[in-house]
């Protein structure tokens, strides 16, 4: 193993959104501007490469240090299939406000279209309020062709499906699966690193410059999904000290509600992203000990393979890895 790797912490960019709010505050963003929606922990999205922000390779970013240290830090298999190319986005959203209805395309459309990676992505639900809805596909028995006079008729919301989640419920949102945030839902975002949106309502929505958003009906309803959404939350036990949330194609997302010191050896050839959701605690190897607090996320590089977790109160993790 490189004695220069160790858990990486980054510096999240913090992004101004028309419907975002103040509550990132609550997991330590230190947050400046109003209507910030969103918190970026870890990317490599063109433009916002999260930079380290601990240790001896603090100020080098993410790119960087692929680029150098390559399966070392990603993982054997995972730098077969992805290169130097980093392939998971993590994020904290607020909503003071509903997001825009909202869909993505998958790998291949958003190949062709933006040579981009499409999106699948995942929410872990970290707060609600007694209203607060989500929006997850159509009704049944909506066609496209009733989807597109709804377009025409200014009646979207009629033909979309809303269900109603609860703190630490999860969402499971493949490609092609309409969806949208609504106002009083905080959660931690695990997706492709992509940053292709359609965008198919906005609410008529002004935003600071006076303008409406644009959208992106043809796209939209040339990748969207129509299935009816029969179980709108991933199951998973709630009280269990282990517990899988999501297992795709594109990431595998546990929780772990730690109580007490918890050794993780042998791990898999893998990088694994570790979000604190809950309490803090450190994570110690032979050769460091790394503190970390609520709303922090550290990266795991695939080369460590004995670490320690010490919770210095009942914390709950949230683990991503690429199997």
């Amino acid at each position: 193993m490189s004695s220069s790797l160790y858990p990486l912490l980054f510096q999240p960019t913090f992004h101004y959104r028309v419907w975002g709010g103040n509550k990132l505050k609550n997991f330590g963003k230190d947050i400046t501007e109003e209507n910030t929606g969103e918190s970026w922990e870890i990317s490599t999205v063109p433009g916002f490469v999260s930079v380290v922000s601990n240790g001896v390779l603090k100020g080098k970013n993410l790119n960087d240090l692929i680029t150098e240290y390559k399966d070392k830090l990603v993982g054997e298999k995972v730098y077969r299939q992805y290169g130097d190319q980093f392939p998971l986005l993590v994020k904290f959203l607020d909503a003071a406000a509903p997001l825009s209805v909202q869909v993505h395309p998958n790998d291949e459309y958003a190949k062709k279209n933006h040579n981009s990676f499409g999106k699948t992505e995942m929410w872990y639900i970290l707060d609600t309020e007694p209203d607060s809805e989500v929006i997850l596909g159509f009704e049944e028995g909506i066609t496209p062709e009733i989807f597109s006079e709804s377009i025409e008729k200014n009646t979207v919301e009629s033909v979309l499906r809303k269900v109603y989640p609860k703190k630490e419920e999860v969402i499971f949102i493949p490609s092609g699966r309409v969806h949208a945030m609504g106002k009083g839902v905080s959660v931690v975002e695990i997706q492709q690193t992509s940053d292709v949106t359609y965008r198919i309502y906005d609410y008529d929505r002004i935003d600071k410059d006076g303008k409406k958003r644009e959208l992106h009906i043809q796209q939209a309803k040339e990748v969207s999904d129509f299935s009816f959404i029969k179980q709108p939350f991933s199951p998973y036990d709630k009280s269990a000290k282990e517990a899988v949330l999501v297992k795709s194609d594109y990431f595998t997302v546990s929780r772990f509600i730690l109580t007490e010191n918890k050794k993780l050896e042998n791990l898999p050839q893998s990088f694994r992203i570790v979000i604190c959701v809950e309490g803090n605690y450190s994570i110690n190897g032979e050769s460091f000990s790394v503190e970390i607090t609520k709303g922090q996320s550290i990266l795991l590089p695939a080369a460590l393979k004995d670490i320690e977790l010490k919770p210095k109160e009942k914390t709950i993790l949230l683990e991503a890895h690429i199997d």
